[in-house]
């Protein structure tokens, strides 16, 4: 297997409670990850990761943003530690990223949504091709029975119209005509609504 030369987050975004904030703190505790936390003036907090000797740190900082703390981060990790501690952070925490894992002869690029891996594509040699997918397929069942489900309300709709319509037409009582219209009016509004 070969040798992973770095890793690179292209972009990556968390957003915490304080609550999960004083988690991530603790997450890398729990790594053994050397860290800093400083809060600053604003209410901001900045976060410096380091490897076991002192030789690369990654930076965080997390802007205040009403009830939450969110930080954008880009960054390259060289050292294993670092890097499996930040992947594990982001799919514990529910971030976004897209990540390079890069490799001497080609790169893999990971793409994260809510700390979920939902497309990992290669990249050699000037071609990338897609390695895996996240396709939503209970998702796309549920959602092709619900249009399976409005057509079909639909054309019972459409069968009323049709039906007052026709009874419309051969109906010569004013009364009964209005009856009529009145209800017309309801599935139209009603069909109206199911098209949009």
């Amino acid at each position: 297997m070969a040798q992973r030369i770095a890793t690179e987050y292209v972009s990556a975004s968390l957003q915490l409670t304080a609550e999960e904030m004083a988690g991530f703190v603790r997450f890398f505790e729990d790594q053994h990850v050397k860290h800093q936390v400083r809060v600053l003036d604003n209410g901001n907090h900045e976060m410096v990761l380091e490897d076991d000797a002192g030789r690369e740190e990654v930076r965080l900082t997390f802007e205040r943003q009403q009830d939450r703390f969110v930080s954008l981060l880009s960054c390259r990790i060289m050292h294993p530690k670092l890097t499996n501690a930040m992947r594990k952070a982001v799919a514990a925490f529910r971030g976004d990223a897209i990540v390079n894992r890069i490799y001497p002869t080609y790169t893999m690029t990971y793409h994260y949504v809510q700390g979920n891996v939902r497309k990992i594509v290669e990249h050699k040699n000037n071609e990338a091709r897609v390695i895996f997918e996240f396709k939503d397929t209970i998702g796309q069942l549920e959602a092709a029975f619900r249009v399976m489900v409005i057509e079909h309300e639909i054309e019972v709709v459409q069968g009323a119209i049709d039906q007052l319509l026709d009874l419309r037409n051969q109906c010569s009582d004013r009364a009964q005509i209005a009856l009529i219209d009145e209800r017309l009016t309801s599935y139209t509004r009603q069909l109206f609504m199911m098209e949009a």
